[in-house]
């Protein structure tokens, strides 16, 4: 089936545009903060200049249309999403990189996931310029705004008032990550790829540009580095080696 393309290089509004960096913005701060206390200062300031770097690159390329040239194999929207999830992968994939991630702050990361409520708004504003299909907004069947909502709270609740258990914790992580995975699945299968499943009257088109191509080249990826060390840690929690909860929680007192 031939999926409709006739927004593919329409502009977006740029109030929009602006609107969208700042929630790149915020993450990165957000993701910034919660590393910065496991590492030293030289580590910090280099992660900030390769976070920056990509950024810029992914951000140059965007602005090339490279991401809309849709008729290359394999596709170009794979430079964006591929390295992130490398690094992911790596990251737990050795001892040494995983007794950092079990250092990291919990409740730093769990108030990352405020930044969802931004980007549901931005999928939302999208939607109405033909951008992204209904489908990948909360009055389709993407809930993942729910997970932004409950964020602040759950981590008010489970590092300041110390009212819920870790295992409640874990479960709201897990649930989360199924709503940011839900909607991962529905961007891909409504992408104008070759694998498009979905949406073929309105692909997602608007992920492919600038500054949007930060949603799957640095957003989303932040979002499942954040819920990964969580669960992470959380199913790790009774072991001496892996007490990021336990200290966030001696902090908050």
């Amino acid at each position: 089936m031939q999926y409709d393309l006739r927004y593919l290089y329409t502009p977006t509004p740029v109030w929009l545009d602006l609107f969208f960096a700042a929630t790149t913005l915020a993450t990165f701060v957000m993701l910034i903060l919660a590393v910065r206390r496991t590492l030293p200062t030289q580590a910090v300031s280099s992660l900030v200049g390769l976070i920056s770097v990509w950024l810029a690159g992914l951000g140059l390329l965007a602005f090339t249309n490279f991401f809309q040239r849709l008729d290359t194999t394999p596709p170009h929207f794979i430079v964006a999403i591929g390295p992130p999830l490398l690094v992911i992968i790596g990251l737990f994939s050795t001892a040494k990189s995983r007794s950092w991630l079990s250092r990291l702050p919990l409740s730093n990361l769990t108030y990352l996931h405020i930044v969802r409520i931004p980007v549901e708004l931005t999928l939302y504003g999208l939607y109405l310029y033909h951008q992204v299909p209904q489908l990948m907004t909360f009055e389709g069947g993407n809930y993942d705004i729910l997970s932004g909502l409950t964020a602040p709270i759950v981590a008010y609740y489970t590092f300041r008032k110390r009212q819920i258990a870790p295992r409640w914790l874990l479960v709201w992580n897990v649930v989360a990550l199924g709503l940011v995975l839900n909607i991962v699945i529905l961007a891909v299968l409504s992408a104008p790829l070759p694998f498009q499943q979905l949406a073929f009257e309105q692909p997602n088109v608007g992920v492919l540009k600038l500054p949007y191509i930060w949603l799957p080249g640095f957003i989303v990826p932040s979002v499942l580095f954040s819920h990964g060390v969580a669960i992470f840690q959380l199913l790790s929690v009774n072991q001496p080696t892996h007490n990021s909860y336990k200290s966030d929680k001696t902090r908050a007192e």
